[in-house]
């Protein structure tokens, strides 16, 4: 009986199986929707933050000299002595 059971469902358990993943993967999709924040919010584009960011680095540089030499900024604590 058994055998016959399994061989009749698994001639039509496309027809079957089918329809319930699709009634899933809906209802799925749409919870998922609602429960989370699916918009990305908008930021300015690459080449104006650029430039912003240019405009405060010459601020900050017209106030305060940097030093351009490697040596002088990241002097190890051995040498500095």
């Amino acid at each position: 009986m058994w055998p016959l059971i399994v061989r009749s469902f698994g001639q039509f358990s496309k027809y079957l199986v089918l329809p319930f993943a699709g009634i899933i993967g809906f209802i799925g999709y749409n919870v998922e929707g609602w429960i989370s924040d699916r918009h990305t919010p908008s930021t300015a584009a690459i080449k104006q933050q650029r430039q912003e960011r240019l405009l405060r680095e010459n601020v900050d540089s017209s106030a305060t000299p940097k030093k351009h030499n490697p040596l002088e900024v990241n002097l190890s604590p051995s040498l500095s002595s």
